[in-house]
């Protein structure tokens, strides 16, 4: 069995053996479970197709199944949107897998112009593998100065997970760590060929403690908004409800910004934030007055 195999293999048990009979509607029957969740026949028997096809499919070894199948082993295995994604990026036969680009991803200038003008929130475009393409001043204040790293350490889920500031800072750690790891789970079904991606997995894999439980668990996601708390040793906790969007013409870049409730805590403390950090303004060079010569009116 191939990697691209195994990772089919592993998502679709993982994800049955999360359902109970009961959670599927299925009758108890007696019988004896060895494994948790629903059997391979029983998943077959809810999606529809014979055993025989479901435990080939499984192993890897039936591919370019039917929408209507994909759709009917979404439905019983009560697949979110990200996993049902997800699952159609590793049923995509892997000579037609998408192939990420080598080349640097750039930010538009369009994009850059609406950081600096959402210069009152924390916003920040990430590409590809969650590497951090461009931010705003507030963003670099409230999580980490992303600008002063090399560019290939600019990445939100090796400052998550190896940077011990991060844990100190990002409120609820570990549900935020995880849900990265999500993430990157979700991209690298999508593009399997990636060997950044790829490289990034491994070295999160030796440094990170908490990873490769994480990654195991096969769980995917695509971050569409949510709420994050961050602890800032200026000004305190930060609340945001943050959105996300996919800018226009590249799906594989990602506008984040975090939005704070009018007149809340966290207005006060960005204004405190904002005002304590900003760049110094060059003084006008002093001049003495000008001293009329002798004798003049």
């Amino acid at each position: 069995m191939d990697d691209r195999s195994r990772e089919l293999a592993d998502f679709l048990r993982t994800r049955r053996a999360r359902i109970t009979p009961d959670q599927a509607g299925l009758p108890v029957d007696g019988r004896a479970r060895r494994v948790p969740g629903l059997r391979r026949d029983e998943v077959a028997r809810l999606a529809g197709v014979s055993t025989e096809y479901y435990t080939r499919l499984e192993q890897g070894r039936a591919h370019n199944p039917s929408s209507e199948v994909v759709e009917a082993l979404a439905s019983t295995l009560q697949l979110d949107p990200s996993e049902r994604e997800h699952l159609t990026d590793l049923l995509t036969r892997p000579a037609a897998a998408r192939r990420a680009s080598t080349a640097p991803q750039r930010v538009r200038p369009g994009l850059h112009l609406m950081l600096q003008t959402l210069d009152h929130v924390p916003a920040f475009v990430l590409g590809r593998r969650t590497d951090v393409l461009a931010s705003n001043r507030l963003a670099r204040e409230v999580l980490t100065d992303f600008d002063a790293l090399p560019v290939p350490r600019r990445n939100l889920a090796r400052y998550y997970l190896l940077d011990p500031e991060a844990r100190q800072r990002v409120g609820d750690w570990q549900r935020i760590a995880a849900e990265t790891v999500a993430v990157l789970r979700l991209e690298a079904g999508r593009y399997p060929h990636d060997r950044q991606l790829a490289d990034l997995v491994g070295e999160l894999t030796l440094r990170s403690p908490e990873f490769s439980t994480w990654w195991s668990d096969h769980r995917v996601l695509r971050r569409t908004h949510g709420t994050k708390c961050y602890h800032h040793p200026l000004v305190g906790d930060l609340y945001f409800s943050y959105e996300s969007f996919q800018a226009p013409g590249d799906t594989d870049q990602t506008l984040c910004v975090y939005n704070v409730e009018p007149a809340s805590d966290t207005v006060q403390a960005l204004r405190l934030l904002t005002s304590w950090t900003a760049p110094q303004q060059n003084p006008l060079p002093h001049t003495q007055p000008t001293t009329p010569p002798a004798g003049a009116s």
